[in-house]
């Protein structure tokens, strides 16, 4: 490499700009709480992270006087812990005390911005840990970042570039997994809530030999042409109606483990919290911490195959997730639950596991699950009054089946391992382009071969 290479790299790595001089920054600010709602009045509402996902945050509260507004494009920064965590607004929203606005003065620096600032990620973590910034991230904070900026705009167009085809790759897979999940709960709906398969044969608009949308005439016989009355109410024949924990039944509370080995004979093990088998259950592999356990808790809480983990305490208590051998292969050791977590146990076939676990992710959207939430600053799931009293459907197992392959979590898994290896390439470039350790022309065809 020649000194003019070497200089040139040492320039940009050193270039910087802090953030109030490429952006505006615009705090959050909280409406009263009697302004939020969960039924779609007003704009989505975001108070901090626990709605982010990779790039773009899920809708779950909506404000109809929100008080600080984004804008699609907008970057959205989280100024409470964990500071730093950034993402999109891909709609008009409202933000909370926990965000802030980051926008662009040049629209056209929004996608290296949002990089430069992911950088900046683990800074803020370290500052979270020595207690200088207490918690929170203030203005003054944010206007005084310091920023790696190239001179030049067009090589800061190429890093966003490279960086960003990379990241829509990622947002790609998201999408897809979304996408089947989107048509898993419409199928549990129509099938397991409405019965449409059922209906549509009593009233004669599905006959055998023939097709309607989401009923092909392959299926026809493996529907009932009845409904007969049960304490749930009319339910197709020859299926079961019970209540949960006649098909679930309780097992053995999580544990929490330690930070470091200090017992002798400790192992080490992922831990999923309640957060963790959320973004499982939406396609998502979660950074699920690694502590120590001895290796009996280890072997009383491995998770097998059709077990359900819903998550017991804090906010959103009552999320879930199906464990599925496949998971497994995400992770590099072997994977437990804490004791944020409640785990149920299959007392019926792994298929029919699946569409009990879809009534109480019925039940959690609905709201239902709200009777069974205990204490008010720190709720709590009464597990044994969920399994006590939530009636639940079951079909025939051909029909579960059928609905389990539709569900079809080995692609999910793979469309997950997929987002995995390029996100390691993509955090692997990131420092490097953005800190002028890697030429943008070094990288261009790697991008485009991926």
């Amino acid at each position: 490499m020649g000194s003019n290479d070497r200089s040139e790299k040492t320039r940009r790595a050193t270039f910087a700009r802090r953030l109030i001089e490429v952006a505006d920054i615009i705090m959050g600010q909280s409406p009263p709480g009697i302004t939020y709602n969960q039924v779609g009045d007003g704009l989505p509402f975001f108070q901090g992270v626990a709605d982010f996902n990779y790039r773009y945050p899920t809708p779950r509260v909506f404000c109809s006087a929100p008080s600080r507004i984004a804008v699609p494009g907008d970057i959205l920064l989280s100024v409470r812990a964990p500071i730093g965590r950034v993402n999109i607004a891909d709609r008009e929203c409202a933000i909370g005390r926990g965000l802030a606005i980051i926008r662009p003065k040049a629209p056209e620096d929004a996608r290296y911005l949002e990089f430069a600032l992911r950088l900046q990620e683990p800074r803020w973590h370290a500052i979270e840990g020595s207690g200088s910034v207490f918690g929170n991230a203030t203005r003054s904070d944010l206007e005084s970042l310091p920023l790696p900026w190239p001179e030049s705009p067009h090589e800061r167009r190429a890093i966003a570039h490279i960086l960003g085809t990379l990241d829509d790759k990622i947002e790609l897979n998201r999408r897809m997994s979304e996408t089947l999940e989107q048509m898993a709960r419409t199928l549990f709906k129509a099938w397991f809530v409405d019965f449409e398969p059922v209906r549509a044969k009593m009233e004669g608009r599905w006959r055998r030999g023939e097709s309607l949308p989401g009923l092909p005439a392959h299926l026809y016989d493996l529907f009932p042409d009845r409904l007969v009355d049960s304490e749930l109410g009319e339910i197709p024949e020859g299926w079961r109606v019970g209540r949960l924990g006649k098909f679930l039944a309780p097992g053995l509370g999580g544990a929490w483990g330690k930070d470091e080995s200090d017992a002798h004979g400790a192992v080490s093990a992922r831990c999923l919290r309640g957060i963790d088998c959320h973004e499982l259950a939406e396609g998502r592999i979660p950074d699920v911490p690694a502590r120590w356990f001895q290796p009996k808790q280890i072997r009383d809480r491995q998770l097998r195959d059709a077990s359900i983990l819903i998550e017991g305490s804090g906010s959103y208590c009552g999320r879930s997730l199906l464990w599925n051998a496949a998971y497994c292969t995400l992770f590099d050791e072997p994977v437990i639950y804490s004791n944020f977590c409640k785990r149920l146990d299959p007392l019926c076939t792994p298929s029919q596991a699946l569409v009990c676990w879809y009534h109480i992710r019925h039940a959690y959207r609905n709201g239902d699950l709200m009777a069974f939430r205990t204490g008010t600053a720190f709720p709590n799931l009464d597990v044994a009054g969920l399994l006590g009293s939530l009636l639940v459907v079951l079909p025939s197992e051909p029909v579960a089946q059928l609905f389990a392959r539709s569900y079809d979590v080995q692609y999910r898994v793979a469309l997950m391992r997929e987002a995995r290896t390029i996100a390691t390439l993509r955090d692997t470039l990131l420092p490097k382009l953005i800190l002028g350790e890697l030429r943008v022309e070094e990288t261009d065809r790697l991008v485009e071969e991926m």
